[in-house]
């Protein structure tokens, strides 16, 4: 069987990943750093809780997703809050944008990347789009984690540091968990990463 796109899965509910409050990795960073108000990339930003999130604490927002179906949902959600945030529907190795960024958060989407050549395409352009001593805050599928049938994809400790350390000094690469319901909940890294002048 084919594997179904984002853009079907968000067409299907079929989104076990999505939440209705903001992953408290995103919050204890933001909280513990501390983080001020600041431009934030939000990279795969799904139906835009974390986004709404950010901008509720008077961060400038812009959250990009590849699926329109995603991207249609985070609009209506902010909109029936009364929130301004740019929301864009577009691949991000291929999108145009302004950078500018200070921070950009991305729960889970880094690690979606199939090969190591995007991968480090990747980064170079999370980089690309950061100001001097930008931070990146990533969750990434831990191959530490059991096997699972369903869940995110993995990289271990070494591929991340391999592919990022070249655009960004790891500030930290914490062991811990994906925020969800499930009572057993997928391992995650949480990089904090901040950009190599």
């Amino acid at each position: 069987m084919k594997e179904r796109t984002f853009e079907q899965r968000y067409q299907e509910n079929d989104i076990p990943w999505d939440r209705d409050h903001a992953d408290y990795n995103l919050i204890n960073i933001v909280e513990d750093v501390p983080l001020d108000p600041c431009t934030v990339l939000d990279l795969g930003c799904g139906t835009g809780i974390n986004s709404i999130w950010l901008a509720k604490h008077d961060f400038k927002v812009t959250g990009l997703d590849l699926s329109p179906t995603a991207i249609a949902k985070a609009k209506e959600r902010a909109s029936s809050e009364h929130l301004d945030i740019d929301f864009l529907a577009d691949d991000f190795l291929q999108a145009e944008l302004a950078g500018d960024f200070d921070l950009v958060f991305d729960r889970g989407c880094f690690h979606c990347i199939d090969s190591e050549d995007d991968k480090i395409k990747f980064a170079k352009k999370v980089a690309a789009n950061l100001n001097n001593d930008g931070l990146w805050l990533s969750m990434i599928g831990n191959a530490d984690d059991v096997a699972r049938e369903v869940g995110p994809p993995t990289m271990s400790a070494a591929e991340i540091c391999r592919v990022v350390e070249p655009h960004f000094t790891i500030l930290s690469l914490t062991a811990g968990y994906f925020g969800g319901e499930q009572s057993d909940p997928p391992k995650a890294w949480i990089g904090v990463m901040k950009k190599r002048c």
